[in-house]
């Protein structure tokens, strides 16, 4: 959902990739709340950091406690910033219902999308 968020606001100021600590397919309860919104990101899919070998970061950015402990070290000299969000996912397994899982899917994209809207300055700002 942040890298949708980061290519729909941030274009054109940021290049965002994502990895997931384990990969797996595209979540469809963030497609479907990332639409509610008007951000598409069906085409996205999951990938590992090690698919960016290579690629020269300004910034390495973990947005749970589970990433920031397994990130790997990247090569280049980048700046490391940890943002904690819930994960959408283990929250909705303890979901009464559909709409209660989606809930907090909604609350996460919400809370990421006022997150991205900060960039470039909130990362600038970080220590």
């Amino acid at each position: 959902m942040a890298e949708g968020w980061a290519r729909r606001l941030k274009g054109d100021v940021i290049e965002p990739y994502s990895a997931g600590v384990r990969p797996q397919e595209l979540n469809p309860r963030a497609v479907r709340v990332m639409a509610e919104a008007g951000v598409d990101i069906s085409s996205q899919y999951s990938k590992t950091p090690d698919q960016f070998d290579g690629v020269k970061f300004d910034y390495v950015i973990t947005l749970c406690d589970r990433a920031r402990k397994v990130c790997p070290i990247f090569a280049g000299e980048h700046k490391s910033i940890h943002r904690e969000f819930d994960d959408p996912f283990d929250l909705a397994m303890d979901a009464r219902s559909e709409e209660e899982a989606l809930d907090h899917y909604r609350r996460i994209r919400d809370e990421l999308r006022a997150f991205v809207e900060q960039m470039p300055e909130v990362l600038l700002a970080a220590p």
